[in-house]
């Protein structure tokens, strides 16, 4: 079905003039805007500057991360000649590479794409030792919260807070907590975060087979990650839709009169629309275990080459253009996505988008910040945690390891997603 329904829709251009290249992107978000430094954007101008080698089109891929997966998966195993350029999430990187699904990197560019890079970055694009991806953009998430409900509680937030921490403060405020709860890709970030935060991993050996894997929820991380969503929910301060919410909905309660608190990428400064703008500040994320560092989520966006693309090495050329400093620091200006190239964080339009110290927040978050396992059996392991951990208002202290022997259950053929 892939290779019939998919492989239609036409390939790059190996003839004459320029080689037509196709860039699956994910949906810019925030404030981005395709006259300002959206991906598409970024595709004219890289078209305009190759002086006739190639042209881009871009092709969206769906909102969430879990259909874009999908819908990848299906192009690359059905040898789709249009996977020239993919906007990839870091997450599955490992489970494509795994499957032979990308074009080698060109031996000669691995410098520059690696050149001024978070490491965090340069993590998520490696497999098996080897560069399999460009990084693009970096995601991490913040604790977002209004000044004045923050005074009112009697947080300062110049010093790092706990979960519990907030979850009091919203309690003593009536104020509620924007989180991503709902049974999509987004409640696994957050999951992992928490268990990162208490010390622990979710996978403890990512590059074993299946049969070898280790798991690490069921331990005393598992049980502190546990409790913090338990509370969460008992309370009511995750809100009365906390298992339906993604980051859209986390935004909208955060920016409604009953919101106080948030955990969100940064395009959250970029998105806000309420009157009270000059009241929200940002902070790094809240610690699971009060005392020990805390370990945002990592995300972001990879570029990656299909292996059927018929001019790869163009398409290496683009990806070239594309993660340029001066285009990441446009399209963080734009769309609220921050760079994985350091020297971005210093331009004046980084720092006009990202005001009060926030752009410095964030890039201090990208050096603390926790990727999801890099091991190939990702998307299995997320949607196992995701039903497990369903609904938030469920979870209890058995869960992690009810979770735990479901996924090696699942790994191993025993069970079904």
């Amino acid at each position: 079905m892939a290779a019939t329904g998919l492989a239609a829709c036409g390939g790059s251009d190996s003839g004459s003039g320029p080689a037509k290249l196709t860039w699956y992107i994910n949906p810019d978000v925030g404030n981005a805007d395709a006259s300002k430094g959206g991906q598409a954007t970024l595709a004219k101008e890289c078209s305009d500057a190759s002086g006739g080698k190639y042209q881009i089109k871009v092709q969206l891929l769906p909102n969430s991360a879990s259909d874009q997966r999908i819908q990848l998966l299906r192009r690359l195993a059905g040898g789709d000649k249009t996977m020239d350029l993919m906007s990839v999430d870091p997450a599955f990187v490992s489970e494509f590479a795994a499957a032979g699904y990308f074009a080698p990197v060109p031996q000669s560019m691995e410098s520059n794409f690696k050149q001024d890079r978070v490491q965090s970055s340069i993590d998520a694009s490696t497999y098996d030792g080897k560069l399999m991806s460009v990084p693009f953009w970096s995601n991490t998430q913040l604790l977002w919260y209004k000044k004045s409900v923050a005074q009112k509680a009697g947080l300062d937030m110049s010093k790092p807070v706990s979960w519990d921490q907030l979850i009091t403060a919203a309690q003593k405020t009536k104020m509620q907590i924007g989180t991503q709860a709902s049974l999509y890709e987004g409640y696994a970030v957050w999951i992992n975060a928490l268990v990162a935060g208490a010390g622990g991993q979710i996978v403890e050996n990512p590059n074993a087979s299946y049969e070898n894997i280790k798991l690490g929820l069921d331990s005393q991380a598992g049980k502190d990650a546990a409790a913090v969503i338990q509370k969460v929910a008992s309370t009511g301060v995750g809100g009365p839709a906390m298992g339906s919410a993604t980051e859209t909905e986390a935004l909208n309660l955060f920016i409604s009169p009953k919101g106080g608190f948030l955990v969100n990428w940064p395009y959250t400064y970029g998105a806000y629309t309420g009157k009270d703008k000059a009241d929200v500040a940002a902070t790094t994320y809240p610690q699971t275990v009060a005392g020990k560092q805390a370990r945002p989520p990592y995300g972001g966006i990879q570029l990656a080459v299909g292996k059927d693309s018929k001019r790869p090495d163009v398409a290496y050329q683009a990806a070239a253009c594309i993660t340029s400093q001066k285009h990441q620091a446009d399209y963080m200006a734009a769309s609220g996505n921050p760079a994985s190239r350091k020297g971005a964080y210093d331009t004046a339009e980084v720092k006009k988008a990202f005001p009060n110290g926030i752009a410095e927040t964030i890039r201090a978050s990208l050096d603390q910040a926790e990727a999801r396992p890099l091991t190939p059996y990702w998307g299995d392991i997320s949607q196992a945690i995701q039903e497990k951990w369903s609904p938030p208002s469920s979870v209890n202290q058995q869960t992690p390891a009810k979770t735990q022997k479901f996924i090696l259950d699942v790994l191993k053929g025993k069970a079904l997603l």
